[in-house]
């Protein structure tokens, strides 16, 4: 067997560089990405409860967070990544594209052709356990009338029933 390439975190360490970014990794380790932990390239972070991410997510609702390309480095894994593209069940009618790591099939980050030039991240790979409690703790909830009654939602976020101005 093999050693894990994911970085984990231990107790009181970080795993943001002195430069100001920090790694998400898929959970084989084969990919790894690089981006910025704040700034205009860290645009926001939300939950999204669409139909849509419960299917990619096998999940009820998915934690994302918004980087600016420009930014967004594939330190290792590029040519790992497997990537699907459609818009038959996106609420707006536009492309996004998911790309997946082909080893071990985590999304690693989806693209809306309605944003150009950024991309959405999952926080459950962001390899600094830290961050997802700070920088990259949620903004907004968004596609609330598709959430399940059971998960009362995001506490003290902007909640959006549907998405118009942030939405895919």
């Amino acid at each position: 067997m093999s050693e894990s390439n994911i970085p984990l975190p231990s107790p009181g360490a970080t795993g943001v560089t002195p430069d100001g970014t920090a790694t998400a990794t898929c959970y084989c380790g084969a990919v790894q990405l690089s981006f910025p932990i704040e700034g205009e390239d860290l645009v926001t972070s939300f939950v999204c409860n669409c139909s849509d991410c419960h299917k990619i997510t096998a999940s009820m609702f998915a934690s994302n967070f918004t980087i600016n390309d420009k930014s967004l480095k594939h330190l290792r894994g590029e040519d790992k990544l497997t990537r699907f593209a459609q818009s038959r069940t996106i609420a707006t009618g536009s492309v996004m594209e998911n790309s997946f790591c082909s080893v071990c099939g985590s999304l690693m980050y989806r693209r809306s052709s309605r944003f150009p030039g950024q991309s959405i991240l999952r926080i459950g790979t962001v390899d600094d356990f830290n961050l997802h409690e700070t920088k990259l703790k949620p903004k907004l909830e968004q596609f609330t009338k598709h959430r399940v009654s059971w998960f009362k939602g995001v506490p003290g976020v902007e909640r959006l029933k549907q998405t118009t101005a942030g939405g895919f």
